[in-house]
């Protein structure tokens, strides 16, 4: 084989969790030429990756993508998102395909009636057996995130702060509100923290953020302030991350940093915790065990859906301070 393509279009952590199998094929196929198809919007988690040779664009118009990809005539296909788009790019391409199996029947199973038949394997590992046609081992190297040469946040007034103690970076947000701490606990530990923490988040979390660093002078809320490269930047110094299930919690394992993950409607078993096998103790999952509506949801809601919120309204604000003072030491 000669040139091959891998497909995942979305999202943040789903796309940083495909670099091992890109970094795989490269390294021990150097002679193949590694193509990558994306969203437009997640351009820059990948353009800076050394194992990529070409990036291929997805922006409004499916069909355009194609005829680029056409053009590339392509040995074989490693399809890492496996949905309706995906698989209509499989099929004009007319090439061998190898997919990831999504399970979707056990999560079902799982979310509908709480019976586990999922197996206790990493979506990193069932996107390296997508990939098994092409004879790759996983090299058990971890996740990958390429910061551009010159990304720094000495802009920003809280820079300095940051250069000369440790810190916490505390990512709020999430893309689905079920997934999300809710703030005055996040307030109510970053109260009892004696080292500064940094708020990351986008635009949603500003608010959020506010009023959690409202009144503490060692917290700062840089939401919205930062792009993802400044915010991994801050992940990567800081000397503890504490995240939801999140796309930066991915970037955080990616970095190789301690990790305390807060997890709500989602769970572990679907497979997407922090990927980290060659520091397996760097993280802790924090969560309400035995709760009957848990997991409602494989990817989370705007609003639970019982009303009560139970799996993050219940989350014990000293097991989570626990967690970050035994990676502070």
């Amino acid at each position: 084989m000669k040139k091959i393509l891998i497909i995942r279009f979305s999202s943040i952590g789903d796309i940083v969790l495909t670099t091992p199998v890109v970094r795989c094929i490269k390294k021990q196929h150097p002679d193949i030429a590694v193509h990558f198809a994306t969203k437009s919007a997640y351009k820059g988690l990948l353009e800076h990756n050394p194992y990529i040779d070409k990036l291929h664009l997805l922006d409004r118009s499916l069909h355009k993508l194609i005829q680029e990809l056409r053009d590339e005539d392509f040995d074989y296909v490693v399809d890492l998102h496996n949905n309706i788009r995906s698989q209509r790019v499989c099929l004009a391409l007319l090439k061998r395909v190898g997919r990831v199996y999504k399970l979707n029947f056990a999560k079902w199973l799982l979310v509908n009636t709480k019976t586990n038949l999922l197996p206790p394997v990493h979506i990193v590992d069932r996107y390296m057996a997508a990939a098994e046609a092409l004879e790759i081992t996983n090299d058990k190297q971890g996740l990958d995130y390429f910061l551009p040469q010159g990304t720094s946040i000495g802009r920003f007034s809280f820079s300095g702060m940051l250069n000369s103690t440790p810190y916490i970076a505390w990512a709020i947000g999430g893309k689905h509100t079920t997934k999300i701490l809710p703030e005055d606990k996040v307030r109510n530990v970053c109260a009892l923290l004696k080292c500064p923490v940094v708020l990351l988040g986008d635009n949603n979390d500003k608010e959020r953020g506010e009023a959690i660093a409202s009144g503490l002078p060692h917290v700062i809320n840089a939401t919205g302030q930062l792009n993802l490269h400044e915010s991994a930047l801050v992940l990567r110094d800081a000397a503890v991350v504490v995240t939801n299930d999140t796309g930066l919690m991915h970037i955080a394992a990616a970095l190789g940093k301690k990790i305390v993950s807060v997890w709500g409607s989602t769970v572990k078993e679907f497979g997407m915790y922090p990927y980290m096998p060659q520091a397996k103790f760097n993280y802790r999952t924090i969560e309400v065990n035995d709760l009957d509506c848990r997991p409602c949801s494989k990817i989370g809601f705007k609003a639970c859906p019982r009303k009560h919120f139970r799996c993050m309204r219940e989350q014990d604000e000293q097991t989570i301070l626990n967690a970050i003072n035994s990676f502070l030491g």
